[in-house]
């Protein structure tokens, strides 16, 4: 590595690179993450990671970036926008009025474009390229919500916003809309500054929360949250939670709809975020339909693809048992019809159960 360079001056300059590459904001994070490893055995103690178990397997790697990562001893932190470019203003009463349109399937909107993963991670890669030219050789690791990384502790450390009462980092520029990503290095650069909680006693998320996944501030249950449940959870979704999923088929974005900084989230300058045809504004039954091999191709590039095509229509299904409660449609039913017999057994089962709430809502008439 180059020696003599301006550490704090290197910094300006990673930040003025990033903005090239339509980061938002760039920060420095130490690596002592000492402080967050007691919350973090809390949460896995209490069980509330559910399935995902790599999060109990790496165990407090996760807070331990030098462990993870030998030889780093900065983390540069990035996040991203993602708002389509063409989103309007007004756009959270616009998905919120998408929830009580029960035909309707809604991909939360952060899926409806290219994986951001492969967006992120191929920028990050190309800023570390520039860091290294600039320094020498360089030992770096980049992340995109895809290793044992405690991204939002990291986040909030480097100054990226503070942790909402939703746990996820909200940033009074920007509020929740974006994502974020990370450089491991093994340069040392002075850290950016955290800023200051500005939540206030509001509550909306918490209440907002259609399966009171929010137990209390930055207190998460993930096996009651829809996101998780549509996305992460591999198995049957637990009867009692299938009513409250509604017609989020992937993810859901109600606490973010209802937070008032939100309404300074930025539009992304990349077109990669744009919607993808069938993403948004379809219908139950048009995305059931899809094979296995359209689902493949329409989810090309997307995040959807790795929940796979069973996932999907199990999905689908409980979005179409929602809608059959509140009113019986024979179309509805017909679709469904065509997967009673479905080679995954996880799908069947979630069939029938779609199929009995149009006779719950018979009997409720």
């Amino acid at each position: 590595m180059k020696s003599g360079f301006d550490a704090a001056q290197l910094v300006s300059q990673i930040q003025a690179w990033g903005r090239e590459l339509a980061f938002s904001q760039i920060g420095v994070a130490g690596v002592n993450l000492s402080a967050a490893e007691p919350g973090l055995k809390a949460w896995l103690d209490a069980g509330f990671h559910g399935d995902m178990g790599y999060m109990a397997s790496h165990g407090m790697k996760r807070a331990r970036p030098a462990e993870l990562v030998p030889g780093t001893v900065s983390v540069l932190t990035a996040r991203m926008d993602y708002l389509p470019q063409g989103t309007p203003e007004g756009w959270p009463a616009t998905e919120l009025a998408r929830l009580k349109q029960p035909s309707e399937a809604v991909v939360s909107l952060y899926a409806r474009g290219r994986d951001y993963h492969k967006v992120l991670r191929g920028r990050l890669q190309k800023l570390a390229e520039r860091i290294a030219a600039e320094v020498g050789p360089l030992g770096h690791r980049v992340f995109t919500d895809s290793a044992p990384v405690l991204e939002a502790e990291l986040a909030q450390r480097s100054g990226q916003g503070w942790r909402g009462k939703h746990t996820l980092v909200l940033n009074r520029e920007g509020g929740s809309m974006f994502f974020l990503g990370e450089i491991y290095l093994d340069m040392a650069l002075p850290p950016t500054e955290p800023v200051t909680d500005h939540c206030g006693a509001c509550t909306a998320c918490i209440t907002a929360c259609p399966t009171q996944a929010i137990l209390g501030p930055q207190r998460l249950d993930a096996r009651r949250c829809i996101s998780y449940l549509t996305i992460e959870h591999a198995g049957p979704i637990p009867e009692d939670l299938r009513p409250l999923i509604g017609n989020r088929i992937y993810g859901c974005d109600d606490c973010q709809l209802v937070c008032p900084w939100n309404k300074f989230a930025q539009r992304s300058s990349l077109p990669d975020f744009d919607p993808r045809e069938g993403l948004a504004g379809a219908t139950l039954i048009e995305l059931l339909a899809w094979s296995e091999t359209e689902f493949l191709r329409r989810t090309e590039g997307s995040a959807i693809r790795r929940i796979g095509h069973a996932r999907w229509l199990r999905n689908l299904a409980v979005a179409m048992g929602n809608a059959l409660r509140l009113a019986d449609d024979p179309a509805v039913r017909s679709a469904l019809a065509t997967h009673l017999q479905h080679p995954d057994a996880t799908v069947r089962e979630h069939v029938v159960w779609a199929l009995a709430q149009a006779a719950a809502n018979r009997v409720d008439a």
